[in-house]
């Protein structure tokens, strides 16, 4: 039985699609139910305000990232203990990897999943227009999915009109889809942006309290027994099937044509850098690892002293560390304990944020410049305007450690900052393969660039990273611990 949910999407970005998703989830968990959360395409903020402002675990869904039966099972994986789940869509709902392209879009997630969508439209500043918008989305495609309508800034006086205006309309056309609920004019349901979309959920005052308000609202203005009935979710809770999938562990070693898969292999211990300034994760990859037997070990570069003990590997994601540069600066002990870690031999991967933290210097938005780890001799400055954004792939210039020649491995970047030295180990190349640079520090032990990477586009990658992490458990070379054999291996 198919996972009871439905996506949430529009005809551009700047809709309302956050806030909305977020809002039923709040509504739905206030009537008691079990909601999991998914966001479309690459974006790390949305699932970080599913995660931690409503409590609920979220992951991403990409196709540029991960073949379609893939997708299907991390899908079914994340959403088979849930009573609905709730899929937020990205940009416009046809917008794929390139200006006329629906691959990865979230049409593209919805058909391969075979989930209702439920279609927001903003009303603002419109009356009769909004008709042929509506049905120009709908009648692009035959298998469009839009299964509901959702009418965003429309005041409750005008939504009755609004709904009967739209469904007499689309009758006439022989399209039964029903509009379901509107979304007033309310301060419940603003959101502040920043350069990587919406800010991060500890920046925003009392968010949890505006977030369960934009719930109450939704439970009032949404007509959610029709929306979860539009999801599956009705007969799912009475029949109470229990919904088991083949596990993914299985699929890993199809993709790879490999029985002796690390999975089996014992536990090595990765440190993953996890504050404020290091938030930026794909639940997908930190998830392989732990499947894989890796022990994840989250520390904070702004707070701890230094490493965690008897770690393997490390892990720096992205975030903001722009926004901490003096701070991080000040923890020179944990500065110092990760350039020594590293100069050790210890396997480290640094995305963007991650990545800068390792320069010998890092400017912050007012140009002043701070000391950070020094492992390359370099300085991430800022730029005042997007440097690079959107998908990648990956391409190794040559045999490293995780990568080989030739290799390729996809990624997503967006960043403000821009290095000295980017690095010249791979290329990366967007998709509609009309553009091209060099990138990534391919340092033996060292992978590290601004680009954020899937382990799922190749996952000989991380499986590459793991079992460097267990060579060096075995040799006795674990952070923090004398280093003696084990015995074990």
């Amino acid at each position: 039985m198919p996972n009871p949910s439905f996506m949430i999407a529009a005809v551009s970005s700047g809709s309302g699609k956050t806030v909305i998703s977020c809002g039923l989830m709040a509504a739905f968990g206030q009537r008691g139910l079990r909601v999991a959360a998914c966001k479309c395409g690459p974006d790390y903020i949305d699932p970080m305000f599913h995660r931690e402002v409503l409590g609920i675990e979220s992951e991403n869904l990409d196709l540029y990232f991960s073949k379609k039966k893939i997708l299907q099972d991390l899908f079914h994986r994340h959403a088979e203990r849930a009573d609905i789940t709730v899929i937020e869509g990205v940009m416009g709902y046809y917008d794929g990897i390139s200006l006329d392209s629906e691959k990865a879009s979230s049409y593209d997630v919805a058909r391969t999943l075979k989930t209702p969508v439920i279609l927001v439209v903003s009303c603002k500043g419109m009356a009769l227009s909004i008709l042929p918008i509506i049905r120009g989305i709908m009648e692009f495609r035959e298998d469009s999915h839009i299964c509901g309508i959702i009418l965003n800034r429309v005041s409750s006086v005008l939504y009755p009109r609004m709904k009967d205006m739209i469904q007499k309309g689309l009758k006439k056309t022989g399209s039964a889809v029903p509009v379901i609920g509107h979304v007033p004019e309310n301060p419940a349901f603003g959101l502040k942006s920043r350069h990587l979309g919406l800010v991060i959920p500890q920046e925003i005052s009392s968010i949890q309290e505006q977030m369960e308000q934009a719930g109450k609202i939704l439970s009032e203005t949404v007509e959610l027994d029709t929306l979860l009935s539009i999801a599956g979710c009705e007969r799912s809770i009475e029949t109470g099937t229990s919904r088991r999938h083949r596990p993914l562990q299985s699929l890993e070693k199809d993709e790879n044509n490999n029985k002796n898969s690390l999975l089996e292999e014992e536990n090595v211990r990765i440190g993953i850098a996890r504050d404020e300034a290091f938030c930026f994760y794909y639940k997908d990859n930190l998830e392989y690892l732990a499947r894989a037997g890796c022990e994840l070990i989250s520390f904070s570069p702004l707070h701890d002293a230094v490493l965690p003990e008897n770690i393997h590997g490390l892990i720096l994601g992205g975030g903001y560390p722009e926004l901490y540069t003096a701070e991080l600066e000040a923890n020179v002990s944990m500065l110092t304990s990760i350039k020594a870690a590293i100069n050790d031999g210890i396997p480290c991967l640094a995305e963007c944020g991650g990545f800068m933290y390792l320069h010998e210097e890092m400017e912050d938005a007012s140009g002043a410049v701070r000391k950070m780890a020094g492992v390359l001799p370099e300085k991430a400055f800022y730029t005042d305007k997007l440097v690079r954004f959107g998908y990648i792939e990956l391409e190794a210039r040559w045999d490293g450690t995780f990568l080989k020649k030739g290799e390729k491995l996809r990624g997503h970047e967006f960043h403000y900052w821009d290095s000295t030295d980017n690095g010249v180990d791979c290329i990366a190349v967007k998709p509609d393969r009309k553009r091209s640079w060099e990138c990534i520090h391919m340092k033996e032990n060292l992978f590290a660039g601004y680009p954020h990477i899937h382990f799922y586009s190749n996952v000989k990658f991380a499986e590459r990273f793991i079992t460097e992490c267990r060579k060096r458990r075995c040799r006795g070379f674990e952070h923090g611990k004398d280093k003696r054999a084990d015995s074990s291996c």
